[in-house]
């Protein structure tokens, strides 16, 4: 964006430099020389290159490793992960606690994600996430005609009926619902 701006006019190069600041990822990287000339800061872009990859992570308990401290740290962003498909698949909205209550029943909910989906895992020998993609093939279609309407659940595939199998979940029935059309 900043090429050939040395032979901009100084208000150009001004318009330029407002249209970056509203971009944060890339104004952190713009300085502007003593005489106004826009270049890369390439002492910032190498001071975050020596951060890439690197977690900073704070602990109240000097006695816990780096090790379980991450561990920790990773573990409470799988709950919140479990927590976050568990609320889509019950459609639940976003919720902000500010109650102790609420706050302890927002982290017993995400345990119980968690939880539930350590058992699926384990009981299944598979992944979540393929776990989860393969359940969301699984769909309920609603037909309506000239006699009435049905709602259908899609054919289950091998490995939909092999994941119900290991979990002991009955197969859905193939017709959920049927209401013939009134006289």
């Amino acid at each position: 964006m900043i090429a050939d701006t040395d032979k901009l006019s100084d208000f150009k190069r001004g318009e330029l430099r407002g249209r970056i600041a509203d971009k944060p990822g890339l104004n952190r990287y713009l300085r502007a020389t003593p005489a106004g000339k826009l270049r890369i800061d390439t002492a910032k872009i190498k001071a975050e290159e020596n951060l890439d990859g690197k977690y900073l992570l704070r602990c109240s308990d000097p006695h816990l490793s780096a090790e379980d401290i991450a561990l920790g740290y990773k573990q409470l962003l799988e709950v919140e992960r479990g927590w976050r498909d568990m609320k889509q698949i019950i459609d639940l909205r976003p919720v902000y606690h500010r109650l102790e209550e609420r706050i302890r029943a927002h982290v017993v909910l995400c345990w119980l994600a968690l939880l539930l989906i350590r058992i699926t895992e384990t009981t299944t020998s598979d992944t979540w996430p393929h776990i989860r993609r393969e359940l969301d093939r699984l769909h309920l279609g609603t037909f309506t005609g000239p006699t009435g309407t049905f709602q259908q659940v899609t054919a289950l595939t091998k490995p939909q009926r092999d994941l119900l199998a290991k979990l002991q979940i009955p197969a859905p029935k193939q017709v959920v619902a049927l209401q013939p059309a009134s006289r």
